[in-house]
């Protein structure tokens, strides 16, 4: 692929333009990436403080005892959304879910273990070990390439 970027003092707003001769499924990504929106701001509690949390530190996301938390480099954090609502706000490249109450940032993952019948051990960056439900298998795999 060829990139090439004019600089026009007359244009008012970036506009691209995609020549090709036909509509590819690396068109079609490109597409949807420039469509999509940027991420949203994800604000966390501790300590009674509230924190606006950075992506790129930011684990795993999961919901335990109708409360939702984000496991970050610098600890815990409650937040005050639902599981979904985060999923939305989560840049979608980086985050997927493994299951009804669990996100993690795939930046953040040691390895998959499929060893496992019918189901993939995770095992993250800070330590943590968790399992992508049967549900999510699928998924996972096709995010894998396997």
């Amino acid at each position: 692929m060829q990139v090439e970027i004019k600089i026009d003092s007359t244009c008012k707003e970036p506009r691209i333009i995609i020549l090709t001769d036909s509509m590819t499924e690396e068109i079609n990504q490109i597409i949807q990436k420039l469509s999509e929106e940027s991420p949203q701001i994800i604000s966390g509690i501790k300590d009674d403080k509230v924190e606006v949390l950075d992506q790129r530190e930011m684990v795993r996301i999961y919901a335990n005892a109708g409360k939702v938390f984000a496991v970050t480099d610098k600890g815990e954090y409650l937040l005050r959304r639902r599981l979904y609502e985060l999923e939305g706000r989560l840049d979608a490249s980086c985050f997927v879910r493994i299951s009804n109450s669990e996100i993690i940032n795939l930046r953040k993952v040691v390895n998959f273990d499929l060893s496992f019948s019918g189901t993939i051990c995770v095992k993250l960056t800070n330590g943590t070990i968790t399992y992508v439900s049967r549900r999510y298998v699928s998924k996972i795999k096709k995010i894998l390439g396997i």
